[in-house]
């Protein structure tokens, strides 16, 4: 029933810039934290960003900060994630995430109850 599905992801060179869409269905969007998971070729899924339910706090982990900005627009059941100053360690593929009542604290792949498919960003040298 709950589904969530990302888009906007692509091969962009150093320095580009992407904005990755998640588009969720199914549950009622305003009550749900929103976080930007990524997985990188041969690594472990990390956290990279999230935003509560209330769109008004946010967290980065540090090789993202000042070059990501989350976002979320609830009237559209969609969150952002926009990619500034792309660079090549920031290729992986792209998940959103969910986690009910959620205030976007959570760095943890358990906490989230709702995964989208995720979306490849490739970023060349």
């Amino acid at each position: 029933q709950v589904h969530l599905e990302e888009s906007g992801g692509g091969l962009v060179q150093y320095g580009d810039s992407l904005r990755l869409s998640c588009v969720a269905s199914g549950l009622t969007f305003g009550a749900y934290a929103i976080a930007w998971f990524r997985q990188a070729p041969g690594k472990e899924r990390e956290f990279a960003a999230s935003i509560n339910y209330s769109g008004d706090r946010r967290s980065y982990i540090d090789p993202v900060k000042g070059r990501f900005t989350i976002s979320r627009d609830n009237a559209k059941n969609t969150a952002y994630l926009q990619m500034d100053s792309l660079r090549p360690d920031d290729t992986a593929v792209y998940y959103c995430a969910a986690d009910k009542y959620g205030e976007g604290l959570s760095k943890n792949t358990y906490t989230y109850e709702h995964w989208g498919q995720g979306t490849q960003v490739t970023v060349s040298s």
